[in-house]
Order: C-alpha cells, then structure tokens, then sequence
C-alpha cells in the first residue's frame, strides 16, 4: 500500500512540475514576443528616423549647392559693375581733362 501511495505521489508530483514548467515556459514565450515586437517597433521607429535625417541632409546639400551658384553669380555680377564703374570714371577723367 505505501508503494502505491508513493507511487500516486511521484505521479502526482511529476505531472505538477511538468505543469509548472509547461506554464512557465509559455511565460516566457510570451514575454520573449512582448519583446520581439518592441524591438521590431523601435526598429521601424528608428529606420523613419534615419530616412529624415538622411531627407535633411540631402536639403542641406542642395541648400549648399545653390548658395555657392549665388556665390558666383555675386562674383561675377561686382566684377562686372567694377568694371563698368572703372570705365565711367576714365570717361569722366577724359571729359574733365
């Protein structure tokens, strides 16, 4: 009879633990797709991120790009009025000499 009561109790025993664990297991598997899916989510977060910064420094360049066109078209226009007022001066000095 004690056989069979610890018999029963190892049984019995035996299919708790494997509960237990079977439980726990599912726990964790939950808790590990919690996870994954945080992860994904920060992921995306950060690839949309990295996509506007990448935006902005592409406007920064082209931002660039047309200031140094400006630039020049700045140079040449002053050198082409200091040219022109250089002219107007020889003639005012030939008129007045």
């Amino acid at each position: 009879m004690k056989y069979f009561l610890k018999t029963y109790l190892l049984l019995f025993l035996a299919v708790v633990l494997l509960t237990a664990c079977g439980d726990l297991r599912k726990d964790a598997e939950k808790k590990i797709n919690e996870l994954k899916d945080k992860t994904e989510s920060l992921d995306s977060l950060i690839n949309k991120e990295v996509d506007k910064v990448l935006a902005l420094d592409s406007l920064v360049n082209s931002g660039s790009e047309k200031v140094k066109k400006l630039d020049s078209l700045i140079n040449i226009s002053s050198s082409k009025v200091d040219s022109i007022s250089k002219k107007g001066i020889k003639l005012l000095e030939k008129i007045t000499n």
